[in-house]
């Protein structure tokens, strides 16, 4: 049993904890990254429709926009600007060259200045250091895209073939080997998004300066790249966004991206683009070093949770086992021992009631045990009472029969009043011994109730002497009476008729002409009463046994004397319901029986 509940709680609770961890460490490790995610792109395409309106409402400001970008990447940490219809940095236009075409058709264009972005071609440390392979006066040849806004160069080619810059997603989607440069198309006539081949001057070159709003932009050259991606997607692919938000997944150096581009659409029927960059690194750091770190937690938690389980296990097993072992007791009726309470929870009051239940089954049983000896008690009395009643009417029943026999012969009728004078007198012993055998047996039923009185020892005695004075005047006895004044507290009915036993005794057994001596002696806390007569002695072994029931000693001593046998077993009685002292004992010269009585405090 003990094994059993201490090791199924002990594998319960070590399993479950074990579960809670496995489950804690798969979720932080493989659902939690897709939770985040999900989570980061749900957050993000709120934030991105509240720019959306936020844009809308400052269309026109770039600063205001510049700021807007700037707060939505600080509070976000993701890049943010908007581009235009043809994909072109929309709200920044402080990083471009412009250029004085050289080579023209018309003479209109001679006096043209075309703004070329320079984004696309160099970074902005490389514009920060002063090392450009380009100044003022220079002439070059740029072959690129002419959008509505502007020309999106491609390749910027000094005049000798050296090859000064390059916009390597746009050469991989439009050369296919080297560069070529065809002839210079009308730019008037030319329409958007046609590819174009000028040569001219440089008039102007726009560098953005340190600390600019613009910075956050052009200092991420990985936005940059994919910004210029799209862009070739929108010129090369077509490929527009309608009304929907549009999510990508990018990787780069083992980092995950996640591209949103919400297009804007405004009334004249063109569409600008929102375009966000998001990185997925700091989640892919953190299960990283959840990893590493649960190699070391998962250890220590192991190891505490086995120490838990087994104290939790013990906590809880060791008082079910005691509560075990005390209901067997209690099963084999011993009442002994009781579970000690340590605990205010169920487990407490499963002991305290258990406790209660002890004490209350053993009270029962203990009442029932008695009740069943009560009733032993009394079949035994009745048995006995039935016993000595046919014995001991033997004799008178025989004596009547014989006196019956001879009146109805008529032998000897001269004595005919002889015979009823003896029936009369064994029915007169018959009477006496039943009314003592029934009071006999009402005292040792075990039902009756001595009720106590206070009262006058020494009145009590002279009193009895008094109603005795005839029969010992009958046998010539002298009485010697040594009383002192005395309260005691006892049933003075019973006590008197004790003192009536134990004086009809004594006269039954004195010799004629000798002593009886009746004496109070007073004691501590007790009153002793002593009745001595002179005469025949008990033999020692059988001094005992003068308070049965129907007790036959010598012949000096039988009921040849008078009385029925039970007047020393109903004092026995009494004086045991009194639950006193008393005995017998022979003196020098004859028997003293006594016995003795609480005294009244005073």
């Amino acid at each position: 049993m003990r094994s059993s509940v201490v090791l199924k709680l002990f594998f319960l609770t070590t399993t479950l904890c074990i579960l809670i961890l496995a489950v804690i460490y798969v979720g932080q490790t493989i659902f939690f990254k897709e939770y985040y995610a999900n989570r980061k792109v749900n957050d993000l395409q709120t934030k991105i429709d509240a720019f959306k309106s936020a844009y809308m409402n400052t269309a026109g400001n770039s600063i205001a926009i510049q700021t807007l970008e700037q707060d939505f990447y600080r509070s976000n940490n993701a890049s943010i600007t908007v581009l235009d219809h043809d994909g072109n940095l929309k709200d920044v236009n402080d990083f471009y060259l412009e250029i004085k075409l050289l080579k023209t058709l018309t003479k209109e264009e001679e006096k043209m200045r075309i703004k070329v972005p320079l984004y696309q071609l160099m970074s902005i440390e490389e514009a920060a250091s002063g090392q450009l392979l380009i100044a003022r006066g220079d002439q070059v040849f740029i072959n690129g895209i002419k959008s509505n806004s502007m020309f999106i160069p491609i390749v910027v080619q000094h005049p000798s073939g050296e090859l000064l810059y390059e916009n390597e997603t746009f050469k991989r989607k439009v050369y296919k080997g080297n560069v070529r440069f065809e002839e210079s198309k009308d730019w008037k006539d030319s329409s958007p998004s046609s590819y174009m081949s000028l040569f001219g001057a440089v008039s102007d070159i726009q560098l953005p300066s340190s600390g600019g709003a613009s910075d956050f932009i052009y200092s991420n050259k990985l936005f940059l790249d994919q910004i210029n991606a799209y862009q070739a997607k929108l010129l090369f692919e077509g490929n527009q966004l309608t009304d929907s938000i549009q999510i990508q997944d990018y990787e780069q150096n083992n980092v995950k991206y996640k591209l949103f581009i919400q297009p804007v659409h405004y009334d004249n029927g063109t569409t600008n683009y929102i375009f966000v960059m998001a990185s997925l690194q700091p989640v892919d750091e953190a299960v990283q070093m959840m990893k590493d770190y649960y190699v070391y937690i998962v250890l220590f938690v192991l190891v505490l949770i086995l120490i838990a389980s087994l104290y939790f296990s013990l906590k809880i097993a060791k008082p079910l086992l005691r509560i075990n072992q005390t209901t067997k007791k209690i099963a084999n009726l011993d009442f002994s021992e009781t579970i000690p309470i340590r605990s205010k929870d169920e487990i407490g009051d499963l002991s305290r009631n258990i406790n209660q239940l002890s004490g209350t089954l053993h009270s029962y049983i203990g009442k029932l045990r008695e009740d069943i000896e009560r009733e032993k008690q009394l079949e035994n009395t009745r048995k006995e009472f039935i016993s000595g009643v046919s014995h001991e009417l033997k004799t008178p029943l025989s004596v009547m029969k014989s006196c019956i026999s001879i009146l109805k012969d008529g032998v000897a009728a001269h004595k005919k009043d002889h015979y009823f004078e003896a029936m009369e007198k064994e029915v007169d012993k018959m009477d006496h011994l039943i009314v003592d055998m029934l009071e006999l047996a009402k005292y040792e039923s075990g039902t009756y109730k001595m009720k106590m009185d206070t009262f006058c020892i020494d009145k009590l005695i002279d009193s009895v002497c008094e109603k005795l004075a005839h029969e010992l005047a009958a046998k010539t006895l002298r009485l010697s009476m040594q009383l002192i004044p005395a309260l005691v507290v006892a049933n003075q009915h019973r006590i008197e008729q004790v003192i009536i036993n134990f004086m009809t005794n004594a006269i039954r057994y004195t010799p004629k002409n000798l002593e009886i001596i009746v004496s109070v002696i007073e004691e501590t806390n007790h009153i002793v009463v002593r009745v001595e007569n002179k005469g025949a002695q008990i033999p020692e072994e059988q001094l005992g046994k003068v308070w049965d029931r129907f007790y036959r000693g010598d012949t000096a001593r039988k009921r040849s004397n008078g009385g029925t046998g039970l007047g020393l077993a109903i004092s026995r009685k009494i004086l045991e319901l009194h639950d006193v002292h008393y005995g017998a004992a022979n003196t020098t010269d004859g028997v003293v029986f006594f016995f003795s009585l609480n005294k009244k405090c005073e």
